[in-house]
């Protein structure tokens, strides 16, 4: 992987990780300042607008270091950062597509799977890409 796939995947890491956490901290934590508002923080849509806007640039970077970077560890066999390669590998499909269909769904009970879905398997691809990151800069400086 380039030093330029390299930040562009730590960018999209950083501006979906960023806006997913805010925003689902004044989705879920935050209490509205009154009984009528519509959402719990003022800027509540202006995050969940940049969540939607950034998600697909993290798409984009995956794929864009898929070949290069994902499928080479896969077929070499390259033990270092294993299980964190494979976790992210793992939750990149019910992340993404969870995060698509709470844009589409109108029934409420399905809306509720998409949110814990996407919440828990959004919240473990943070984890796992720390994880993964701290791995590398231990094993480069190793």
């Amino acid at each position: 992987m380039s030093k330029l796939e390299a930040w562009i995947v730590h960018l999209a890491n950083i501006a979906v990780g960023v806006t997913g956490l805010i925003y689902g901290w004044m989705l879920y934590l935050v209490e509205p300042e009154n009984e009528f508002d519509l959402v719990n923080h003022p800027l509540q849509p202006e995050l969940q607008s940049s969540h939607v806007l950034a998600a697909p640039l993290l798409v984009f970077a995956v794929g864009l270091i898929w070949t290069n970077h994902v499928w080479d560890k896969v077929t070499e066999g390259d033990r270092e950062g294993r299980i964190t390669g494979w976790t992210l590998i793992l939750l990149l499909l019910p992340m993404a597509l969870s995060g698509y269909m709470l844009q589409v769904s109108a029934d409420p009970d399905w809306r509720v799977i998409w949110q814990w879905v996407h919440g828990v398997t959004g919240s473990l691809w943070i984890l796992a890409t720390i994880v993964h990151q701290v791995q590398a800069v231990v094993h480069k400086r190793g």
